[in-house]
């Protein structure tokens, strides 16, 4: 189930940090159970991709093509994508692989499977699934990639979730995480969460989904920097891990790869 974006550029990972950072006030999941997120995701599926294109001002597409790239794919290779929602970023490694690769995406969100099968699933070797990224129904080094865009913030354990697409991946692989984070300083975070605490719940309201996109802000709340992340995607088994920050750090890439 992939969360909302904010608003920014685009880049390329790189060496931005390699320390292991960590905070006892990071989160080490997503707090809000389960069936209330599936839920929540099911009512704004009809509405996700025109919020996504209003909020970001149509940014989140370069963010994504990032995203692509750093996955490394070939063509006919074979990629995953978790917490897939309406299928954008399936459809982009599908691009990139061609039509004799596979790309699958998963979702919790059978609202979300609807409308990316909808968008995109009549390209070749595209498939979606419904399954947990907790507990991802393919078998272990299945892929050459694997790719979360927005959705590491709605799981129940950050650090199983990366565990979970590292074990999907072939040795050699990536693991991409593209995922709203903070700006720095702390002052800089301290503002931003102010203004999207506002205009989250007004963009939904235009809408009519304001309750649903009252949880986007929320779901920030301790949510663990882009330092912390990467520490987390190392715990997970992932080596030479790096990030990138789009615009001006509210939005960070991050690339791993599976031993």
């Amino acid at each position: 189930m992939a969360g909302g974006p904010a608003v920014g550029a685009d880049g390329e990972p790189g060496p931005d940090s390699r320390a292991d950072v960590t905070t006892d006030a990071a989160r080490l999941g997503n707090n809000v159970p389960e069936p209330r997120v599936t839920t929540m995701f099911d009512s704004i599926a009809p509405v996700y991709d025109r919020m996504n294109t209003l909020m970001t001002a149509g940014s989140d597409g370069r963010w994504r093509r990032a995203a692509v790239r750093a996955a490394g794919l070939r063509n006919g290779g074979d990629a995953l994508d978790v917490a897939c929602g309406t299928g954008k970023l399936t459809a982009a490694l599908a691009q990139a692989v061609g039509p004799q690769g596979h790309v699958l995406g998963v979702d919790l969100s059978p609202g979300m499977l609807d409308q990316a099968r909808l968008a995109c699933g009549e390209l070749p070797g595209v498939e979606f699934r419904l399954g947990n990224a907790l507990a991802l129904p393919v078998a272990d080094g299945s892929f050459d990639a694997a790719t979360i865009a927005f959705g590491l913030r709605n799981l129940a354990s950050f650090e199983d979730g990366l565990r979970e697409m590292a074990r999907a991946v072939r040795s050699g692989g990536r693991v991409v995480c593209l995922e709203l984070s903070v700006p720095r300083p702390r002052f800089m975070g301290w503002v931003y969460q102010g203004i999207f605490r506002i205009t989250a719940p007004v963009a939904g309201a235009i809408f009519r989904r304001r309750a649903a996109y009252s949880y986007l802000p929320q779901s920030l709340d301790g949510f663990p920097g882009a330092e912390e992340i990467a520490a987390t995607m190392r715990r997970a088994g992932l080596v030479e891990v790096s990030f990138k920050r789009f615009a001006l750090g509210v939005v960070a890439l991050h690339v791993g790869t599976v031993v």
